[in-house]
């Protein structure tokens, strides 16, 4: 029975380290395209604007567009890497049993938040979608623009949920699904 018990856990994990993987493709291809879509974006405006001194109108557009994307990319992105910002004082004082339970109530309740803004996002394009607005240059509705919101914030509730899994299910401590706590020998001399 415990055999059976720990395979089906295996599997669970193997499936949540799966779907893992693929928010970090889906990471890394949201960040890596939206920085260079954004560099090649203000280079062409700067070559348009010196070089042929006519400007591109809608690089500003665009701009705002991108920076969305590597925002919310990046949020998830932060999360996965136990890169967030922490006030840990305290929490670095406790006993690790102690640290444990409150990582996972910390990454339990934050993936919880992350997943609420996520609804609250896709309600707030669906009004954006019903004002008919679009942006002047480009001429798109403009919801397209926050359309990678809710991603993002979906990418990062995944990512504090499999956290605190990964704390329910392993005996160390973890800042995120590949990150124990604790800090780095950061001893430099001098």
């Amino acid at each position: 029975m415990d055999l059976a018990e720990d395979k089906k856990g295996n599997i669970v994990l193997n499936v949540l380290d799966f779907i893992d993987m693929q928010i970090s493709k889906l990471e890394g291809f949201m960040l890596a395209a939206g920085v260079i879509a954004m560099t090649v974006n203000t280079i062409a405006a700067v070559i348009s604007r010196f070089v042929f001194n006519s400007a591109i109108i809608f690089t500003d557009e665009l701009n705002v567009i991108f920076i969305i994307v590597v925002t919310y990319a990046g949020l998830s992105y932060a999360a996965r890497n136990g890169r967030h910002i922490r006030m840990s004082a305290i929490y670095d004082a406790l006993p690790e049993k102690t640290r444990k339970v409150l990582m996972v109530m910390m990454t339990s309740v934050t993936s919880l938040f992350m997943f609420f803004l996520c609804f609250y996002s896709c309600v707030y394009i669906a009004e954006v979608y019903k004002s008919g607005r679009i942006l002047p240059a480009l001429g798109l509705p403009v919801f397209y623009i926050y359309l990678w919101v809710p991603v993002g914030f979906m990418m990062t509730g995944l990512q504090y949920a499999f956290t605190a899994v990964k704390n329910l299910t392993h005996n160390d401590v973890y800042l995120s699904t590949h990150v124990k706590d604790g800090y780095a020998d950061t001893e430099i001399e001098i």
